[in-house]
């Protein structure tokens, strides 16, 4: 099968496209056929080991994964003994940071981790994009116990975890301030933002406004930075560690004082949270955003997009066809 491969660390050009051998199904997984996967920041930190950490996880020296890829769409090509969930023929997305693979024509994946059948209406393009920032997005709002009528600031609101996030707690009744661009600020709104801040015409840690949460969905703030615009006790959360990995420390700390608080999430996978991003694409109240569309073969130029940090929500990889 067809695969984007990478043998070293390093910048995109490590990845290569060749043949590599079919995954073998086991015991309780599934074989999807991908017809179509993304690129995000997940796969270019894992492809480039960094931070360094990484390596002490996926290979010191050179890394254990070959094929990256979390988010996909396909078909059940196959499965393994014990599973129930799925049968061949089934259209599923879902989302895989255990094992990777999805940057493959073929991938397995446990019947019960975060995959379900596709969302009806979608095109497999459409519907690869629906976990990998929402999963992300929805964790900061779980772990920051955003309610009805809470003030949320979101910086970053247009990539893939700042656009759900956006969409995600506007269903969840908060009242939105999204941080973008002035080419998005129309986009933000019509996610459903309440106000929209252009962060190229003023610094929107002068806002005046006070928020009960403050999320960073690209981790290019600090809470350092953000701590004026929170509440007495509002909540900071963003969506990594931090240039010097203090949020996990910020997170045990900040709550002893008793004012305003770090909060570090760590992310569900199960097939109950791809079920979720399913019922809530179906009944409308969340679409992913996709920026552009590579096929396969030209994954590296997809590598060089996304790091350039203008892409808006997502980048999708076009696998294989239905005729293929």
């Amino acid at each position: 099968m067809k695969a984007a491969v990478r043998a070293r660390y390093g910048p995109p050009e490590v990845v290569s496209v060749s043949d590599v051998e079919k995954p073998v199904v086991k015991d309780g997984d599934v074989l999807v056929k991908v017809r179509a996967t993304t690129v995000n920041r997940t796969d270019c930190a894992m492809r480039a080991a960094q931070p360094f950490i990484w390596r002490f996880m996926t290979g010191l020296v050179r890394p254990n994964v070959p094929v990256l890829g979390t988010e996909f769409a396909g078909d059940v090509e196959e499965v393994g003994g014990g599973v129930t969930a799925f049968r061949p023929g089934d259209k599923v997305f879902g989302y895989n940071d255990a094992r990777f693979g999805a940057h493959a024509e073929y991938m397995v994946i446990p019947q019960g981790g975060t995959l379900a059948p596709l969302p009806r209406g979608l095109s497999y393009e459409e519907a690869a994009p629906g976990t990998e920032g929402a999963h992300y997005a929805l964790s900061m709002i779980t772990w920051a116990k955003v309610r009805a009528g809470h003030d949320v600031l979101v910086y970053g609101a247009t990539g893939a975890i700042g656009s759900a996030a956006v969409q995600l707690l506007k269903n969840a009744g908060a009242k939105v301030t999204a941080v973008c661009g002035t080419k998005h600020l129309d986009l933000v709104r019509r996610l459903g933002a309440d106000r929209a801040v252009d962060y190229t015409a003023t610094d929107f840690t002068a806002d005046e406004q006070r928020y009960d949460v403050v999320i960073d969905a690209v981790g290019k703030s600090t809470f350092g930075r953000c701590r004026r615009l929170l509440k007495p006790r509002g909540i900071y959360v963003a969506s990594d560690v931090g240039p010097l990995w203090q949020n996990l420390f910020l997170t045990a700390v900040t709550p002893l004082f008793g004012g305003r608080r770090v909060r570090f999430p760590f992310p569900k996978h199960d097939a109950g949270t791809a079920r979720h991003f399913k019922e809530l694409i179906e009944s409308g109240e969340f679409r992913p955003v996709i920026d552009r569309q590579y096929p396969l073969d030209e994954i590296v130029d997809a590598y060089r997009y996304v790091e350039t940090g203008q892409k808006t929500g997502n980048v999708v990889i076009t696998v294989t066809t239905p005729e293929s």
